[in-house]
């Protein structure tokens, strides 16, 4: 079973895309491990801090780098992501040469509680996989809107179709980790 490290673009604790990565490990339970790794508590990426890095940037590269592949999961703000998960890539793949994504398998399920499903924020953050050189899962894509009429009281999802989606998209990226960390002989 692949190791995935799960980044969740929101620290808000009701959040709608911490409720869909719980049920995406629910998901995937037996297929990949999915790890979330927070990151709210990163300080700012700053360049004079590599010296003597913060333990909470240590503790993460050395995290992502252990992993088979990463999970984003993000709302979206201002047709982007969240400053909290810009700073974790920025974290991550710095100082230049030395980026812990580097060929890791990727994958994005942006979700939000209007009706665009994050478009903007799933697309923007295609444009930095490709930068980070993280081959990145094409299809099938995973928009999620309307995302408070999807889960329950306790933030359990209760829509057979959306469930349904995310297996199919579980383990299409089960596939893709497989097919990029072993291609097949030719």
């Amino acid at each position: 079973m692949r190791d995935v490290v799960v980044l969740v673009g929101s620290l808000r604790k009701g959040s709608f895309n911490r409720k869909i990565a719980h049920a995406l490990r629910e998901i995937a339970a037996g297929t990949l491990a999915l790890d979330e790794v927070p990151i709210g508590d990163l300080p700012l990426y700053n360049e004079d801090l590599e010296a003597a890095p913060p333990d909470a940037w240590i503790r993460f590269r050395d995290r992502i780098r252990r992993a088979d592949a990463v999970l984003f999961v993000t709302p979206e703000y201002n047709r982007s992501v969240p400053g909290v998960l810009k700073n974790a890539i920025d974290v991550g793949s710095r100082p230049y040469g030395k980026s812990v994504f580097s060929r890791k398998p990727a994958a994005i399920v942006s979700v939000t509680g209007g009706t665009l499903g994050a478009f903007g924020a799933n697309h923007h953050l295609r444009q930095s996989l490709v930068f980070l050189d993280m081959p990145a899962l094409q299809q099938p894509e995973m928009y999620i809107g309307g995302a408070p009429k999807l889960l329950d009281q306790e933030g359990r999802l209760t829509n057979d179709d959306t469930r349904a989606q995310l297996k199919k998209f579980v383990d299409a990226f089960a596939a893709w980790i497989e097919r990029t960390i072993s291609p097949p002989s030719r």
